[in-house]
């Protein structure tokens, strides 16, 4: 039993040691970005009422989301999702504000997906939500808040991949399919089953030009002006003010001088209803999930009682972690901590220079032993946990200082601590 306890359960994991304090920093730096591109920070509840993720908010399926109950016989939900959530506290405290809000947010997800087959369950995510601001230069905005996210955690090799919601639902109008037939498509597309489509289509009227456009969707993918070649063949307006955004997109991108790190993508669907306009994708070596994902969703606020648009992006922290380790992309642990090991009879000197040392701004870690270990030991626990340096405070006036690194060691004066104190 004791055994069973001290495993996680499947698709959950502990981070520690190094890898947890790279997490850390990691959070920091993005962190960092969100502020200098004035976002400020808000926290939404971990769980929420079930109806939040509702199949009408366009958020994932019922089955993929963890359910429990309150006291009050209450269905409650783990977020698998935090946009939603953020969208809420905007309807609830900025109801009247006209102009645009720019909020972010750090917290875990959770998805009940039995298809994630080794594929982690919770996962960070650091996102921001720019609400009130329908503009495409709302939307180059946050594609290059994605692209400076990334290179701030130090990738150099990465593509931005930018479709656009309303290019796939025009041709759906256009095509007159029913919903479950979208859905149909939507499934078959993102599976490349073009077999699939193709039975799909056979089963509908509509122009050649067309059917080839739905066929041709997983190609259609690239610079700018390869997308714009395809308008020719569409004759409905949703489609090309879809093409036209994404073109004056790329023109914005390009102030940024971003264009750089920009794919555009007519064939990209995502499982998240909500999306309204842009949506995009980050990849990188390492991985072969999305490392960020988000787009725009003008209808969901609506929902909850308040009429705004709304754009925003997600790091998938955990993804990102995982291609920064195998891209070998260098990671210097911080060492200047100091184990700081006294006995008992030296205890008032140990605890007093201990304090003025933190006062000066070293980590300090006091360990007191009735005994004196062997320093292969010390050397071992503080390499092991990334300690730079030991302390040993077991005679008068003398104390032995150790680098973690070589283990060498000399003998200093108490009161050359004093000086630096």
């Amino acid at each position: 039993m004791i055994d069973k306890l001290l495993h996680t359960p499947e698709g959950v994991r502990d981070i520690y040691n190094a890898e947890c304090e790279r997490k850390t920093k990691l959070e920091e730096s993005l962190k960092d970005v969100l502020s200098r591109y004035g976002f400020s920070n808000i926290q939404t509840p971990m769980f929420e009422f079930f109806d939040m993720y509702s199949k009408e908010r366009g958020s994932v399926p019922s089955s993929e989301i963890y359910k429990f109950f309150d006291r009050e016989g209450n269905i409650l939900a783990l977020r698998p999702d935090i946009t939603p959530s953020v969208a809420r506290c905007v309807a609830k405290y900025y109801k009247e504000e006209t102009l645009p809000l720019r909020l972010s947010y750090c917290g875990d997800t959770f998805l009940n997906n039995s298809s994630y087959q080794g594929k982690l369950k919770e996962m960070t995510q650091i996102g921001a939500e720019l609400i009130g601001d329908e503009s495409v230069h709302a939307d180059a905005e946050m594609i290059a808040l994605t692209v400076e996210c990334l290179k701030k955690a130090g990738l150099t090799r990465f593509q931005v991949e930018i479709g656009h919601a309303g290019f796939f639902k025009g041709l759906v109008q256009e095509a007159n399919l029913s919903l479950e037939e979208m859905e149909q498509l939507r499934i078959l597309i993102e599976n490349k089953n073009m077999f699939g489509v193709e039975e799909v289509l056979s089963k509908r009227q509509m122009s050649k030009e067309l059917k080839e456009v739905f066929l041709k969707l997983p190609e259609l993918f690239g610079t700018v002006d390869k997308l714009m070649e395809v308008e020719a063949c569409i004759h409905n307006e949703t489609s090309i003010m879809a093409l036209k955004r994404l073109e004056k997109l790329y023109e914005l991108l390009r102030l940024y001088g971003f264009d750089g790190y920009i794919t555009f993508d007519l064939g990209m669907l995502n499982q998240y209803e909500y999306y309204t306009g842009i949506i995009f994708k980050g990849y990188t070596y390492g991985t072969g999930d999305a490392i960020v994902s988000g787009g725009r969703y003008d209808g969901l606020l609506e929902q909850f009682g308040k009429k705004s648009s709304a754009i925003g992006m997600a790091v998938l922290l955990d993804s990102l972690l995982n291609a920064l380790v195998r891209q070998r992309i260098a990671f210097e642990p911080d060492t200047s901590g100091t184990l700081f090991v006294y006995t008992e009879e030296f205890a008032e000197t140990a605890i007093g220079l201990a304090s003025r040392l933190r006062k000066n701004g070293m980590q300090i870690q006091l360990l007191m032993q009735p005994y004196v270990k062997e320093l292969k030991e010390y050397l071992s626990y503080v390499r092991k946990i990334g300690i730079g340096g030991i302390l040993i405070l077991n005679e008068k006036e003398k104390v032995k200082v150790i680098h973690a690194e070589d283990g060498k060691m000399e003998k200093v004066s108490l009161n050359v601590f004093d000086r630096q104190c």
